[in-house]
């Protein structure tokens, strides 16, 4: 048995008090609150991620894209096949069938020598095509002489024209200049003139459409280049080179 704690003379006994249910030591080491970190997410189910799709859709489009490339190049190069088969296409032809001066003069007058001459041009042009025609719109011709060109002999036109299947048509061109050239010029050119060693060019320029089943193409620019040939020989109906696109010459 415990013996009472003795009282000191003079004190009263305190009352001691009942904790209440629940009631925590707030100097304690358990009632030292818990640090609250930030709330978490809840879990997302696994799927793909964006990069990944956007990556396949990429890929989904540059596929039919170049899928599309391809079959569209198939289908032009059957349809060329077929129109090549079916119409054998081929260039006019061109040729110089002849060429004439009508007036040769060089006068020497006190301002300077001058040529006065008048030239009478033909141009063939043949259509080899037995299912396509040729539509020749305004047809600018240039003729001149020398190697480098250098005598104007003056320009003529020709208006536009349809050329039927397997047909030939001659264009026939007149010229005439009076032009003054160098003081020793004068007499080279009758000299060679009368030689025949006189180098003509004519040159052609038009434009050129093929009418297949009576539609016409879009006009293709075309410059033809005749002579740069004496006139000697000029006789044998040389033949004449087409040019066009500008880096395409066919002969």
């Amino acid at each position: 048995m415990s013996t009472p704690s003795p009282r000191i003379a003079g004190q009263q006994a305190k009352p001691i008090l009942q904790k209440p249910p629940g009631y925590r030591d707030p100097n304690g080491p358990q009632a030292r609150p818990r640090p609250i970190g930030p709330p978490r997410k809840p879990p997302i189910p696994p799927s793909f991620p964006a990069k990944r799709r956007r990556k396949s859709c990429c890929r989904v489009c540059c596929c039919c894209f170049c899928f599309f490339i391809v079959l569209l190049i198939i289908l032009i190069v059957i349809a060329g096949a077929l129109f090549y088969l079916w119409f054998d296409p081929k260039l006019p032809v061109f040729h110089l069938q002849s060429f004439s001066f009508r007036h040769f003069n060089v006068s020497v007058k006190s301002d300077g020598t001058y040529l006065h001459a008048a030239t009478l041009t033909r141009v063939e042009a043949r259509n080899p095509n037995g299912k396509l025609r040729y539509y020749y719109g305004h047809t600018d011709v240039e003729v001149s002489a020398g190697k480098d060109k250098e005598i104007d002999l003056g320009t003529g036109s020709v208006p536009g024209f349809t050329q039927g299947t397997k047909n030939a048509r001659s264009l026939k061109i007149e010229t005439k200049t009076d032009e003054l050239v160098e003081d020793g010029m004068g007499p080279r050119l009758m000299s060679h003139h009368k030689s025949k060693d006189l180098v003509v060019n004519v040159v052609v320029k038009t434009t050129v459409a093929v009418i297949v089943q009576g539609r016409k193409t879009r006009p293709l620019a075309v410059k033809v280049t005749c002579g740069g040939q004496s006139l000697k020989a000029l006789d044998k109906m040389p033949k004449c080179t087409i040019h066009f696109l500008k880096w395409i010459s066919i002969h």
